[in-house]
């Protein structure tokens, strides 16, 4: 049984999407609740996820709001107050006119690229198929907002301009992942999102960048984030997925955009009547984890190469990371395992030694192989190559022990 069911329960503010369901009880969701408990009682890990953490860990967040915004304002009423505060902040780190706060990414994408097909005329947006519309969002974009997907490529990479020059029916926009999660948070080289974007605009089309995490791909194109998203007519950024807020995005682009998709906001009952908790916690990943995310990238690129090491070393025949040097700060690792082999090694690792090496999900990758993402953020900052290779070695040594049960 594959172990994708088991993300269901994790969900994506886990850090995988749900791609299934676990019936209550079976050994997914019995795992995944063994793994929740064995992380947060690991002494070491390679990052705390704020989906596992109790409900007064994440209320001490906002213990920090008082840096960030004078609480002695009025609270937020359907907009105003600390939640413009985040938007104009947000517009500013992007170098946008403006920039409209949202409940979800899902709706926030849905409602730039709908105001984008009213001043385009043509409703098809050219994505990759396995760009989280596509895989995730129940085909939102065609059974809620009228749009209509079209298809650039389904191979494990990002579009190439070919592919959008060659694309054979006309589109109004162009919407690229940054980075593209399901092939392994892989990212363009600079010049590439230069000529793909290009191409889009040859085309008459506009570009919109699903920039979940966009924030923490400066390391990879080596400069600002605003200089990024100056390539897009607009931007979708997450608030939550990095910079560990409760929740929220937003959208940034010219005024005129932003002016309407916060109408379409309230018809799709985005405007909620206060969001400050929300908007507080993304004030503070704002101020506290986007500085450091340059340092969670840099470090990611050790752990992934002690990973290589350790497994070369423990004498595992086959084993891969992707990318070999990470984009971001998360990456995928592929191994000759069954599913449930590795994944119950990996929690029982937790269990036993207090160190949780592989803390998300397995899937299968094919025949005999599994895969799992890697996430380093402040926690992993403490492990040395020294460490990640003792990790690997008792890891591999559980999964004998299992694979022999």
């Amino acid at each position: 049984m594959s172990e994708t069911a088991d993300t269901a329960q994790a969900a994506d503010t886990a850090g995988t999407a749900s791609r299934g369901e676990a019936p209550e009880g079976s050994s997914a969701a019995l795992r995944y609740r063994r793994r929740q408990v064995a992380q947060r009682a690991a002494e070491r890990v390679l990052a705390r996820t704020s989906a596992l953490a109790t409900v007064r860990e994440r209320l001490a967040l906002l213990d920090a709001a008082g840096d960030v915004y004078d609480l002695d304002e009025t609270a937020d009423i359907y907009g105003n107050g600390v939640v413009e505060t985040l938007e104009e902040r947000t517009a500013a780190l992007l170098g946008m006119e403006a920039a409209a706060f949202f409940p979800t990414g899902t709706m926030a994408q849905q409602v730039a690229l709908r105001c984008w097909a009213a001043r385009t005329g043509n409703p098809a947006v050219a994505l990759h198929a396995l760009s989280h519309p596509e895989m995730y969002e129940r085909h939102a974009f065609s059974q809620v907002s009228g749009l209509r997907p079209v298809r650039l490529t389904s191979e494990p990479r990002q579009p190439t301009a070919e592919e959008v020059r060659g694309l054979d029916e006309p589109f109004g926009a162009l919407m690229l992942e940054l980075p593209l999660r399901e092939a392994g948070f892989l990212l363009p080289s600079w010049e590439e999102l230069e000529e793909v974007t290009e191409a889009a605009r040859a085309r008459e089309a506009v570009v919109h960048f699903d920039g979940a995490r966009l924030w923490e791909s400066t390391e990879h194109f080596g400069r600002p984030v605003d200089e990024i998203a100056a390539l897009a007519d607009s931007v979708y950024v997450s608030y939550y997925k990095s910079l560990g807020a409760y929740g929220g995005a937003a959208i940034a682009g010219p005024r005129t955009l932003i002016d309407e998709a916060k109408a379409w906001r309230h018809r799709y009952g985005g405007q909620l009547f206060q969001q400050f908790p929300t908007a507080l916690s993304a004030l503070v990943g704002l101020e506290r984890e986007l500085p450091r995310l340059p340092e969670y990238v840099r470090h990611a690129r050790v752990v992934a190469a002690a990973l290589r090491e350790g497994f070369a070393a423990a004498g595992v025949p086959w084993a891969r990371v992707h990318p070999g040097e990470p984009h971001i700060h998360e990456f995928q690792v592929w191994l000759p395992y069954e599913v449930d082999v590795a994944a119950e090694a990996a929690v029982r690792q937790g269990e036993q030694t207090n160190t949780l090496l592989f803390a998300r999900p397995w899937d299968q990758g094919g025949p005999g192989l599994a895969v799992t993402e890697i996430e380093v953020r402040a926690a992993a900052l403490e492990w040395t190559a020294d460490d990640v290779h003792a990790a690997v070695a008792d890891f591999v040594g559980l999964v004998e022990k299992v694979a022999r049960e």
